[in-house]
């Protein structure tokens, strides 16, 4: 019996996934508890290892506060295929946060309580992009 990788369309969804619930800070377990189902099958949907089915798909986007199509924006593939979708530049904002930092990042600027603080954390990562190396 051979093993099969996962479908990259699996993968990517699964990342979008769990890229949403770090960002609202939810745990596998809660997550699985909202969908009826356990924390270890939330990891495989993450992961991309098993497939999750539409109507688990449309539960989840309601749970993770998001509309379905969001986790299959940036799917690779689909470059030329804009559709209604968001300008490029959007859509590299978003890929770039498709990582730990980029969530960090983004819960740092969510939980800022002013518009001072959010300006702030705005210029400090504008230079420390612009830094000289």
């Amino acid at each position: 019996m051979t093993r099969r990788d996962p479908n990259y369309i699996d993968v990517h969804v699964g990342s979008r996934i769990r890229m949403r619930r770090q960002l609202i800070s939810m745990s596998q377990e809660k997550l699985g508890e909202l969908l009826g189902i356990t924390f270890q099958q939330v990891q495989k949907y993450e992961k991309g290892s098993n497939r999750i089915s539409a109507s688990r798909l449309f539960y989840a986007a309601k749970i993770l506060g998001v509309p379905v199509q969001a986790f299959f924006e940036d799917l690779p593939g689909t470059e030329g295929d804009a559709g209604f979708s968001e300008t490029n530049e959007e859509n590299s904002v978003m890929s770039s946060m498709m990582n730990a930092e980029g969530i960090k990042l983004a819960k740092a600027f969510r939980d800022a309580d002013n518009s001072t603080k959010r300006k702030l954390i705005a210029t400090l990562a504008r230079a420390i992009v612009d830094m000289k190396d």
